[in-house]
């Protein structure tokens, strides 16, 4: 197993041990920042300028100021540097506030090894539960002072979302919305294939997370005859769609198996929406 990395803005690869984050930084006091996660395949992190691009659009919703792209991508490729091509690689980079007496961002990258439960849940699917998320599908857009849409470091709804998951028995959650549209979940979007449309949840009219895998199968989606579109989908019609899915930048694609227990026929274009996507996949957990 390779050992994880840690790399800081200006100064390389920081040794095990030292310290990285000072304790009054905005990021760990108030959650005061952004972050990324990229998938690293064969020592190169994949959508690397969708994940930047992405990046950038939640520092300026945000008032956050941004080293230079040029600066982003030296660091990344700081911490890659000598990363083994075969090992699956979770890269992430973040970019607090900073101390809470004023100072530069805090800026940096970790990278570690692509967890087994991410790589199996390729192979054998997820079981996944709704939870109400209190709001109504087109309300956050429609208050101009919330930020939405951005990959923040205030983590705390989406931590305790898969925390109730774990504790339930589901391996993720999908948020619903008041007025009973299905919206995302606390680290994937929702993906799924409507005869022969391929879609997910509109970004901009809802405020969940404009995914960049996501939108990267659906740009490529032609490939397979399949139309892309963004709409809302209620539970009812998510059940009889022709095949529903997570989609993450670890995970790749990962088809819900049932909801709320109620069991999902497999989809038979799910292996061909995989292998345009292009994630190793394992052999299956017999367990499953």
């Amino acid at each position: 197993m390779e050992t994880s990395r840690v790399a800081v803005l200006g100064r390389g690869l920081v040794p095990s041990g030292e310290a990285v984050l000072r304790g009054d930084d905005r990021g760990v006091l108030h959650g005061d920042g952004l972050f990324e996660t990229m998938h690293l395949r064969g020592g190169e992190p994949w959508l690397r300028d969708a994940h930047l691009a992405r990046l950038r659009s939640g520092a300026a919703a945000l008032e956050l100021t941004l080293p230079s792209t040029d600066a982003l991508v030296r660091l990344i490729d700081e911490v890659r540097a000598g990363w083994p091509a075969e090992v699956e690689g979770a890269l992430r980079l973040v970019c607090t506030r900073g101390p809470e007496g004023g100072g530069s961002p805090t800026v940096y990258a970790t990278l570690g090894e692509v967890p087994a439960i991410a790589k199996q849940a390729r192979c054998n699917g997820v079981t996944v539960a709704t939870l109400p998320l209190g709001v109504a599908a087109r309300s956050r857009p429609e208050l101009g002072w919330l930020p939405v849409g951005v990959k923040s470091t205030s983590y705390a709804v989406s931590t305790a979302a898969r925390r109730w998951a774990a504790q339930a028995g589901f391996d993720d959650v999908l948020w619903v919305s008041t007025d009973g549209y299905a919206l995302e979940g606390p680290s994937a979007n929702v993906v799924w294939l409507a005869g022969g449309t391929l879609c997910t949840v509109p970004a901009t009219a809802t405020g969940v997370l404009p995914g960049v895998t996501a939108r990267w199968l659906l740009d490529h989606a032609p490939k397979l005859n399949l139309t892309p579109d963004e709409r809302l989908i209620t539970l009812a019609e998510l059940a009889a769609a022709d095949g529903v899915w997570l989609t993450s930048s670890l995970r790749g694609l990962a088809e819900i198996r049932s909801l709320n227990r109620t069991p999902l026929p497999p989809s038979p274009h799910t292996p061909a929406l995989q292998t345009l996507l292009g994630f190793p996949l394992p052999a299956p957990d017999p367990q499953r």
